[in-house]
């Protein structure tokens, strides 16, 4: 059986397995206990930052190191928005996103004069000086940080309505809430992303990707489609980082600008996974969560472990686990090729031996 044919009759059963899980996912809070949906909401945290990071690595070619700056801008934008402002913490959770979009604009004006390794440096430096600015903010803690207020997360909007719904406390329907909202995101990314990389602009950013110069020479402009797809991932990681800080309730500039916690997992997720593809992300989480969870007790073991099998993938399986199961097999549920249509090749002229 050919690879095609093979894809042609897997793909409705992997879709409809895929329809399964989601529902599955979205009914987790009203079965399953609220430390599971609460692990949940972290694992599902670092899927949307590796798909915002596959999107510019992976997709655009744009290392970036400094992503904790769009997660510590949407935080504290977010907080900025409950304590100072006295708004809904949804609303605050928008106002981070576009707040880190804000920033990525000088951000970009800056590292989009760097290039390769320069680039991966600089955008951790401009991370850094964020850091450090957001420390002499008075308002919000300082360099100690602060919280939110007492009750602010169970006050949100339509926590009522889950809690009455669920039968559940106020509490663990405002972990049920953000939760949704987390998968919710997931999934719009996922979606967003396959249509987006499906397009002319879709094909013209991997154009870039593989040869810049010659992606140029056919009409694509490499710095304005880089620049979208920055701004893009710089909203939705900001998104990303608000809601995170609704359910921990406490920020600090060193927690909300790790670069271990927000970066460094991040890319370990993408490149076991598999870069530059749109599964990539999630096979790379799960298998970030099996680890985690088996080997959460056995403090630094747990972090040399995912250091070797991070060496492991990058030797034998260069293009991540999803690329070898997708060779292997001819399984591909969101491919990314793009064919001519059908009868815009020329036919080839019949030689004269042949007439």
């Amino acid at each position: 059986m050919t690879k095609g044919a093979a894809m042609t009759l897997t793909r409705p059963f992997g879709l409809a397995a895929a329809a399964l899980a989601l529902a599955l996912l979205y009914a987790l809070p009203a079965i399953a206990p609220r430390a599971v949906v609460q692990d949940l909401f972290g694992i599902l945290t670092l899927l949307v930052l590796a798909m915002n990071w596959n999107m510019l690595a992976g997709f655009a070619g744009l290392v970036s190191v400094g992503q904790q700056a769009f997660v510590g801008i949407g935080a504290y934008a977010m907080f900025a928005a409950i304590i100072l402002m006295g708004l809904d913490p949804l609303v605050g959770v928008l106002i981070g996103g576009l707040a880190a979009a804000a920033f990525a604009v000088p951000m970009a004006f800056f590292a989009f004069r760097l290039n390769g390794a320069y680039f991966a440096i600089g955008t951790w430096v401009v991370a850094d000086i964020a850091r450090l600015g957001i420390s002499q903010w008075k308002a919000l803690g300082g360099g100690t940080g602060t919280s939110l207020p007492k009750g602010t997360a169970k006050d949100m909007a339509f926590v009522g309505q889950i809690k009455d719904m669920l039968d559940v406390s106020s509490a663990a329907a405002a972990d049920a809430l953000t939760y949704w909202l987390m998968l919710s995101l997931a999934v719009a990314m996922l979606v967003a992303s396959y249509v987006f990389l499906r397009s002319r602009m879709g094909l013209g950013l991997q154009a870039i990707r593989d040869n810049e110069n010659a992606a140029r020479s056919v009409g694509v402009d490499p710095v304005k489609l880089k620049a979208l797809v920055f701004l893009l991932a710089a909203f939705g990681t900001g998104l990303c980082g608000a809601l995170a800080f609704i359910q921990i309730t406490r920020v600090t500039p060193d927690a909300a600008f790790s670069v271990i916690d927000w970066t460094a997992f991040v890319i370990f997720i993408t490149v076991i996974g598999g870069i530059g593809t749109l599964p990539g992300p999630i096979v790379g989480v799960i298998v970030f969560y099996i680890l985690q969870r088996a080997l959460a007790d056995y403090g630094t073991i747990y972090l040399i472990v995912l250091g070797c099998l991070g060496i492991v993938v990058m030797l034998f399986a260069r293009r991540g686990l999803w690329d070898m199961f997708t060779d292997r097999t001819g399984i591909d549920l969101m491919p990314l090729t793009h064919r001519p249509p059908q009868g815009s090749l020329p036919r080839p002229k019949p030689s004269r031996r042949a007439a």
